[in-house]
């Protein structure tokens, strides 16, 4: 696949990642980002500013943990906006891939 199309779908997915994440457990954007890295190999580049932006829209909120090595580490979590938001984004991802597999399954 093209580089730049797999980058493209990546970042189609992004928000979808962070918000299923958050859904398991609040967490710091270094581990998202390590995360994401491991499995669909999006770095930290991609992941502040989207943390920004989704604490912007009122999806996450932010709070500070204490660090045994450095600084108070800012942890995010779903907000209830951010928990409706991801399982709408859920269904309509389900939805759309299932539409992929159907015209991705017949294309030889």
């Amino acid at each position: 696949m093209p580089e730049a199309i797999d980058i493209q779908l990546k970042k189609g997915a992004l928000e979808l990642c962070v918000l299923a994440l958050l859904s398991q457990h609040d967490s710091y954007a270094y581990e998202i980002a390590s995360r994401l890295a491991d499995a669909i190999g999006m770095g930290e580049g991609t992941i502040y500013p989207l943390m920004r932006r989704l604490q912007n829209d009122g999806l996450v909120d932010t709070y500070l943990v204490e660090s045994p090595a450095g600084p108070p580490r800012k942890y995010y979590r779903l907000t209830q906006a951010g928990s409706t938001s991801f399982a709408s984004q859920k269904v309509a991802w389900t939805s759309f891939s299932q539409a992929m597999q159907d015209i991705l399954g017949g294309a030889q």
